[in-house]
């Protein structure tokens, strides 16, 4: 019989909230975390209620504002930016360096927030707490050469981003424009991490970050948040259906934007016979679940080594740890070593559930499914936010899990039998963020990869967002915009020579980068 399992001592919602009010009592109040807007911590919006995907624990939600009081928000924030826009740089480095600082100091706190509100296991969270701060620190100590013939924009930077990476996609997006020059605003995810992103404005803002912090649905605030002619950029991060409208908006205004939107990314199999790498890469695919926008829910192989493929696959999915991210034998054990833990929340698990029945129902092969006696699990905790891992052979085109990205750990496999049917089930979904080809021959790497569209290609090993210096972007409906990463975040945010066309994907350019 496996071992009951017990919450890891010192790690209940309600110390990670007690904390908070003890580190940040101007941002939180017993019951509700405040939106900050005009530089004063807001207790207004109506609160909404939440629960962690984690077993089922109310948790804190966004304190939803209407449209109204979003536009006063952003004309305060036009007032800070044009303030800020004139504090010499040294200031605003030793602001920001400040704000990683404590971000640094509270980094466990920051952490644990993430594992109750978005269900990322402790690994994981304290990684994404890290890559922000890190990443935030290479910007600080380079940003006099990026800045060098640039301003900032005329307006605010508007962030409306996902769920998944509240540290190191967000709040690193946020410090980064706002060492260049411009003040920042942020709508947090409607699913998840107001919490963790409320702390981490409350640090920024004790040190004269000039950062807006609201809630609110997307459809209410985005007259304000991408419409109002104060904001100078859009930055978005999220699904296409979304990212479409907001795109629409964007075009039609002429303004500058950063649209980082869902593609498929697959990795391709053909004339390959490296199966120990691959067997060893599968289960470092499934981290948080599959759900980032670089995770690879789809292999497309070659069929004549179908059979080799599974022989590696199979063992190597098998060994997936899965379970409460807080559940240990002893209170004082160190934390559990899982590859995920929930979904996001109930409604996206029974989505995913009903596609792989309904996949099944119409055809598709099941070749793996793990099973809840598999999973970590405290006794009689609620578990309808997790999803085991499944893997699935020849969806059928009328199923979602056949040309859409599932953002869950749901892999799908596509056979084929020559180098065409290679790249078009390759780019099943007009554009990606990253892909992988593992073949054993240089040549044909060198042939195909130019064909399959997404920005980073890996040869037999996976790309990811990356950090610092290394760029990132998407093509086709991947992405619209101004490509990021390196010194193309900062030219994404400011204002360069009359003239300049920025690396991105535009409606009357696409100008690519030559390192990716």
């Amino acid at each position: 019989m496996p071992p009951t399992l017990t919450l890891k001592s010192g790690t209940a919602w309600a110390d990670a909230w007690q904390r908070c009010l003890t580190v940040a009592p101007e941002a939180f109040r017993d019951d509700r975390v405040l939106n900050l807007w005009n530089a004063v911590w807001q207790a207004d919006g109506r609160a909404l209620p939440a629960v962690s995907p984690v077993d089922g624990t109310p948790v804190a939600g966004p304190p939803r504002l209407d449209r109204a009081t979003a536009r006063q928000a952003v004309r305060a924030a036009l007032d800070q930016h044009r303030a800020w826009r004139h504090v010499p740089l040294p200031e605003r480095r030793a602001r920001v360096a400040a704000t990683l600082d404590a971000l640094a100091e509270h980094r466990d706190l920051l952490a644990l927030l993430l594992v109750w509100e978005i269900g990322k296991p402790w690994r994981l969270a304290r990684a994404d707490v890290d890559r922000a701060v890190d990443g935030v620190r290479w910007y600080v100590d380079g940003i006099d050469t990026m800045l060098d013939g640039r301003a900032p924009l005329d307006g605010p930077v508007s962030n409306i981003a996902s769920w998944n990476y509240p540290m190191s996609v967000l709040v690193h997006a946020l410090l980064v424009q706002a060492l260049a020059g411009n003040a920042v605003v942020a709508k947090t995810p409607t699913d998840g991490g107001v919490a963790c992103l409320t702390l981490a404005t409350a640090l920024a803002a004790r040190e004269g970050i000039p950062v807006t912090l609201v809630s609110g649905s997307g459809g209410e605030l985005s007259e304000a948040l991408v419409r109002a002619p104060e904001i100078g950029c859009v930055s978005f991060v999220g699904g296409r259906d979304t990212g479409a409208a907001v795109a629409t908006a964007v075009a039609d205004l002429g303004k500058r934007h950063i649209l980082e939107q869902e593609g498929l990314n697959t990795w391709g199999v053909w004339n390959f016979s490296d199966w120990e790498t691959l067997s060893a890469t599968v289960p470092k695919l499934f981290d948080y679940g599959k759900q980032r926008c670089t995770a690879y829910p789809r292999f497309v192989v070659q069929r004549s080594l179908f059979d080799a493929f599974l022989a590696a696959y199979l063992p190597a999915v098998r060994t997936l740890r899965t379970g409460h991210p807080l559940a240990v034998e002893h209170p004082d054990d160190p934390y559990p070593a899982l590859d995920f833990g929930p979904v996001i929340n109930a409604a996206k698990a029974k989505e995913l559930h009903d596609q792989v029945a309904e996949a099944i129902d119409r055809g598709a092969v099941p070749l793996h499914r793990g099973t809840p006696a598999d999973a970590r699990f405290l006794p009689g905790q609620d578990t309808s936010a997790y999803v085991q891992p499944v893997t699935l052979l020849n969806p059928p085109r009328s199923s979602p899990l056949h040309h859409a990205e599932p953002f869950g750990p749901v892999d799908t496999i596509v056979l084929v039998d020559t180098e065409a049917e290679l790249l078009a089930a390759m780019n099943a979904s007009n554009g990606a963020l990253v892909a992988t080809l593992s073949t054993d021959e240089g040549a044909t790497f060198e042939r195909l990869a130019p064909h399959i569209r997404a920005f980073k290609i890996g040869h037999g090993v996976p790309r990811s967002r990356g950090d610092r210096e290394e760029l990132f972007g998407g093509f086709g409906a991947s992405w619209r915009g101004a490509f990021v990463g390196g010194d193309l975040l900062v030219r994404a945010v400011t204002r360069g020579p009359a003239g300049e066309r920025l690396p991105g994907n535009f409606p009357d350019h696409q100008l690519v980068p030559r390192a990716m």
